[in-house]
């Protein structure tokens, strides 16, 4: 047997998850032994498998088997603690992790504890009974048969999104289980759609569980379904199982298709998604034994690589600083907003709007220059809450309540009882000062003023105002609805009591905040326009748009910055752009060519269907009007390299000016306002891994350990 004593040594504080044990007589008269798994001594966490409860529930199951070979039990089964079974592998000391070697340990630990499950000379038996993440899932996988409890709120194998693979049995045992394309939607693409979770009833219909009951009587009606499967009752059909021509035709034809999203999607940086593919596309013809070993290979190289490092670290961002957001004032200075106003009625406005009534439930009442717009605007949301109701997202109850609380006016008198009020207007100083101004004349002086400017100075926008001190940005990302950002800007001036006042509604809205100083572009627009700035500038000095794109894939962004441009809109872009350089000319370009590109419209040809296909070459023509004079084409090594040290040296001013509080900050606005992808961890443990740190300021932005450097 393997020794794995060395893992239980890297946790010895370990909260243990213990396989307690009970008999269950059953009416037939079997027996079926009942394990429950329950880390009692923190009921506030979930259930997790570290190095020691693996073992102990290693020992339990030989115990068992050896009951099994006596005939003193018919049957095993395993369930979790109330509303939760078990949220997969204990996570908390994987920086610890020293080397490859103890990751095939880790892996070969999984498979030999949760192997046994199939191994008892009895039937097995896997109650989901609330929570299964990851390993939690891999129990019930490795299980003969399943059930679950139709008000579980999250199953799911999270792996690929932490820069690992289900290493348990998960990707061997799904696609033999439920088929190919649904196990590819399980373990690839879930993880990929911002970790999309998996409900009861859903697990259910793909056939992961063989039978579903409610939460009242779940154990009890489990236990009776397993007790008619044990005597012969109930005989199991899986409809989702995978079958000769499935395997002979349809198999590597979804691995294809897969592949091909992959790429188009996220590029081949990420290494997770495709080591995960690989090992679906051999499970259609190896057996278990082959499919495990192939696992602990994959997990090994992955648990002790760079990109699983990045990816805890960014997971615990999200988790854990997202959650207590550094800086915020006590919660309890916050006014309540009982009330919204919306200065502007089109795109932004709108979804401002829509998303303000949905969470708080308040009435909110929307404005712009005449009735026709404000009449279009509180259409437009209407159209949205008919939507949400046409698609199940809500009940016509609240449709009908949603629509009644918003109200649309041209007299802004009509904004005297808010609490709240936000602007989305034009990006322009003097028009969003006047707004404000226009305002203030009819609202109390403790009711917030909140601007959702990208890249304008917080202080000037309240610079006119008799009570500056109440303003506050409250910077959203586009869409609205799905990002899950926002920049809360505090100025010199802006009280204690605003600031808390934003932080609170940012989380009732279901969004996670992150407190920048006023300075141009706060975060993710500062990052971002350096980004798209060398992009700019590269093709400007005669480097062909593939090579730039070339050059910042191992970034591995969702999109490359011509793309990004595009979507964002070329005018927005120069603006952007504009704004950069007029605050720091030495470190940020203006772009003559990009304000031309911004009137001709845009920069690919489209084909039928409206994808790009390519520069259009009336762009080329521009860009090469605008030629710099003398200048030299970058190489794609020089141009990343160039990007690197760029960005470095930019984060790094941006600490030293306190526009955040710390490099995580930093990272948290980059992966949650822009996509960076979790694999990387966010900017800067990759400007270390790369060595840009070092080459700029002579230090990195973490010590090694956290960013998987040697």
């Amino acid at each position: 047997m393997t020794d794995f004593s060395k893992l239980v040594g890297l946790d010895p504080d370990e909260v243990i998850t213990h396989s307690y044990v009970r008999d269950v007589r059953m009416p037939s008269g079997k027996t079926i032994a009942l394990i429950t798994l329950d880390n009692d001594r923190d009921h506030t966490r979930p259930s997790t498998l570290g190095p020691a409860t693996l073992l102990e529930l290693s020992g339990v199951l030989n115990e068992l088997k050896a009951r099994a070979a006596s005939a003193e039990i018919d049957g095993v089964a395993v369930t979790g603690k109330p509303f939760i079974f078990a949220a997969g592998a204990d996570l908390s000391k994987v920086e610890d992790i020293p080397d490859r070697e103890t990751g095939v340990l880790m892996a070969k630990l999984g498979h030999e504890t949760l192997g046994k499950l199939s191994e008892l000379g009895v039937p097995s038996f896997v109650f989901y009974n609330g929570l299964a993440l990851g390993g939690g899932v891999e129990i019930g996988l490795n299980a003969d048969y399943r059930t679950i409890d139709s008000s579980v709120p999250a199953f799911a194998l999270p792996e690929v999104f932490l820069g690992i693979i289900p290493g348990w049995g998960g990707a061997w045992l799904l696609p033999n289980l439920i088929g190919i394309e649904n196990a590819l939607e399980v373990i690839i693409s879930n993880p990929l759609k911002n970790n999309r979770m998996l409900k009861g009833p859903e697990v259910f219909e793909l056939g992961i569980a063989d039978a579903m009951f409610g939460p009242a009587n779940f154990l009890e009606d489990s236990l009776k379904w397993a007790d008619s499967v044990l005597t012969g009752k109930t005989k199991v059909k899986r409809k989702n199982e995978p079958g000769k021509i499935e395997r002979a035709v349809k198999w590597d034809v979804a691995i294809g298709i897969a592949d091909k999203m992959l790429a188009s999607r996220i590029g081949r940086v990420a290494k997770s998604p495709y080591r995960a593919l690989e090992l679906l596309k051999a499970a259609k013809n190896t057996d278990k034994k082959t499919g495990f070993a192939a696992e602990d290979e994959a997990l090994a190289d992955l648990i002790s690589g760079d990109q699983f490092r990045a990816s805890i670290y960014a997971f615990n961002l999200v988790q854990k600083r997202a959650k207590k957001p550094a800086g915020a004032p006590d919660k309890a200075l916050a006014r309540p907003v009982t009330k919204v106003g919306v200065i502007g009625a089109g795109l932004m406005a709108t979804q401002f709007a829509l998303l303000f009534v949905r969470r708080l439930q308040v009435p909110v009442v929307i404005t712009d220059l005449d009735q026709e717009r404000v009449d279009k605007g509180v259409a437009t949301i209407h159209g949205e809450i008919d939507e949400l109701l046409q698609k199940g997202r809500i009940g016509s109850d609240e449709a009908n309540r949603l629509k009644a609380l918003i109200t649309g006016t041209t007299d802004k008198a009509d904004f005297a009882d808010c609490d709240w009020v936000i602007e989305a207007v034009f990006e322009e100083l003097g028009v969003k000062q006047q707004v404000f101004a226009d305002v203030e004349k009819h609202i109390s002086p403790e009711a917030i003023l909140a601007t959702n400017t990208s890249s304008l100075s917080v202080e000037q926008i309240g610079a006119k105002l008799k009570h500056p001190e109440r303003v506050v940005g409250f910077h959203f990302f586009n869409p609205v609805a799905v990002m899950p950002l926002i920049e809360v800007v505090k100025t010199p001036k802006t009280t204690d009591e605003a600031l808390s006042t934003a932080m609170v509604t940012a989380a009732k809205l279901r969004k996670n905040a992150v407190i920048t100083a006023d300075t141009p572009g706060f975060v993710v627009n500062r990052i971002l326009a350096k980004l798209l700035g060398e992009a700019m500038h590269a093709v400007e000095v005669g480097t062909p748009f593939d090579t730039v794109v070339e050059a910042v894939k191992p970034f591995g962004l969702p999109m490359d910055p011509f793309v990004l441009l595009e979507l964002v809109g070329l005018k927005v872009g120069a603006h952007v752009l504009d704004t950069h350089h007029a605050a720091f000319p030495e470190r940020f370009f203006e772009s003559p060519a990009l304000h031309e590109l911004a009137e001709f419209g845009h920069l690919f040809e489209k084909d039928a269907k409206g994808k790009p296909k390519g520069i259009d070459p009336k762009v080329l023509k521009i860009v090469e009007k605008h030629r710099i004079a003398g200048s030299t084409p970058y190489t794609a090594d020089e141009l990343r390299t160039r990007v690197e040290d760029g960005l470095a040296d930019e984060i790094h001013r941006m600490l030293d000016d306190h526009v955040v509080g710390a490099p995580e900050d930093i990272d948290l606005c980059l992966i949650l306002g822009a996509g960076w992808p979790f694999q990387m961890g966010g900017a800067t443990p990759y400007l270390d891994r790369s060595g840009a740190s070092e080459r700029v300021f002579g230090s990195t932005f973490h010590t090694p350990r956290i960013v998987g450097v040697a």
